[in-house]
């Protein structure tokens, strides 16, 4: 059985190796960066054998929220949409960028007992503001299937 917990640490992991940029499981990361992102792990599905069978694949999908803050040392200073962009651009070569000469992904997510068999974009809302504190925020949701190896 491939364990959801296992699945969505190496996708922080992944993400954090692939941008540079710090991530957050479900909340901020505790960092002083202006610009994070926030990793959720949503629902889950398994397939294929009957589920006395524990070798049933999984799919996970992933929120990840790309957040901009404005500069506390700079009063009157916001998040910039062009920066979750930026970000939204990074995340998104993360989980489906390939190696040109073999096909495999530019950055595995590994998970013991586990092959990730496909990765797509599954839904991508964009972005939004809270205009009272000026943050900026970009909102993607990437599916990733796994099969036992």
């Amino acid at each position: 059985m491939i364990e959801r917990r296992l699945v969505t640490n190496a996708t922080l992991t992944m993400l954090t190796t692939a941008t540079g940029l710090p991530v957050g499981r479900g909340r901020a990361p505790t960092t002083t960066s202006r610009h994070y992102y926030v990793l959720y792990a949503l629902d889950g599905a398994v397939s294929g054998p009957p589920l006395a069978d524990e070798n049933e694949d999984l799919a996970v999908t992933f929120q990840i929220t790309s957040v901009s803050l404005p500069d506390p040392a700079k009063p009157g200073s916001a998040g910039s949409a062009e920066q979750v962009e930026w970000m939204a651009d990074k995340a998104r070569a993360a989980f489906l960028a390939r190696n040109p000469a073999n096909g495999t992904w530019a950055w595995p997510i590994n998970v013991d007992g586990a092959t990730v068999v496909s990765r797509a974009l599954d839904t991508e809302p964009g972005g939004t503001n809270d205009p009272g504190d000026a943050i900026m925020s970009y909102v993607q949701r990437f599916k990733v299937t796994l099969t036992p190896a």
